[in-house]
């Protein structure tokens, strides 16, 4: 069977996108969004407008145009600067459209679609740490005709309302999130070190498969060197440079990543886990559970089943 390291980790990041609705604008209007530590997403359907931040130059946003903030600061979509913003809370939806009205008139000059990636799953560290403060992927970008279609096809389904429309609309956000991170991997210079630069890096590829792949084996620096057809100094010190941490660091997070998602979709002994992860030892895989990721398995277990 291939080894897909990226839907790998968007299985264990366990992400949903959903898109809640949008706006329509004329005239002269501005519009407040704030992620609340969630990945907020923004998809121009028609017309353009600005995105400003505080301390940054106004960004043109074109139709097509797709932009997901990390959700750590709030910022502003707007048809100029200096145009007072309303807050997103305080826009009144169409209860069918779920489309809000800014502006004056009835003309349209921009519509815009909006959601947010759920991160809830993993606590939003494997995806919140991999990507940029803000994602701009061009509308006229060679990758983006993928991304163009499942933007229009998204806004029809929210206009026409049909039925399966809820269904429909979040398998489409869905391969929207996948689309933007495939085009950030073709431009990884942007990202900041993480497991998604590492994906983007094609000499690092065969050693991330065989993790992936076999994460319960107790893979050696050696090993994985020569997967990658280097030395073991320059395998270390590129794929620190890629991912942010050493090989076998990477690989103990990954490990820590399975057995947090295992540990919230089901209910196998904890013994049992660890020994999927590659541990022999059940207090052993505890105690590095509990370094990694805060509190102990079981302790995990508990918080997931009272947040679901």
């Amino acid at each position: 069977m291939t080894v897909d390291p990226l839907s790998d980790a968007l299985a264990v990041a366990d992400a949903r996108s959903v898109f809640s609705g949008g706006f329509t604008a004329g005239g002269d209007w501005a519009i407040e969004l704030r992620g609340r530590d969630r990945l907020k997403v923004n998809a121009v359907v028609q017309g353009g407008c600005l995105l400003v931040r505080d301390g940054g130059e106004p960004l043109p946003l074109i139709e097509g145009d797709v932009v997901i903030s990390d959700g750590g600061r709030p910022y502003t979509l707007c048809s100029r600067p200096g145009v007072a913003p309303t807050d997103s809370a305080d826009v009144v939806m169409d209860p069918v459209t779920r489309m809000g009205r800014l502006g004056q008139g009835e003309a349209v000059d921009v519509a815009c679609v909006s959601g947010h990636i759920d991160l809830s799953r993993d606590r939003g560290d494997l995806l919140r740490r991999a990507l940029p403060e803000l994602v701009h992927v061009r509308a006229d970008s060679p990758e983006a005709g993928v991304l163009r279609w499942l933007i229009g096809q998204l806004a029809a389904e929210m206009r026409m309302r049909m039925a399966g429309v809820e269904f429909v609309s979040a398998q489409l956000a869905q391969l929207m999130f996948v689309q933007v991170l495939r085009v950030c991997l073709t431009d990884s210079d942007g990202l900041p070190p993480g497991w998604l630069r590492a994906l983007a890096d094609e000499r690092l590829a065969p050693a991330l498969r065989l993790m992936h792949g076999d994460p319960a084996h107790p893979w050696q620096l050696e090993e994985l060197a020569r997967a990658a057809a280097m030395s073991r100094t320059t395998f270390a010190v590129r794929f620190k440079e890629a991912a942010g941490v050493p090989p076998l660091t990477y690989l103990l997070n990954w490990r820590m990543s399975l057995a947090a998602r295992a540990l919230r979709q089901d209910a196998a002994p904890v013994g049992a886990l660890a020994r999927s992860v590659g541990y022999t030892s059940e207090s052993a895989f505890s105690n590095a559970f509990k370094r990694a990721v805060g509190v102990a398995p079981r302790r995990y277990r508990e918080e997931a089943l009272a947040r679901s």
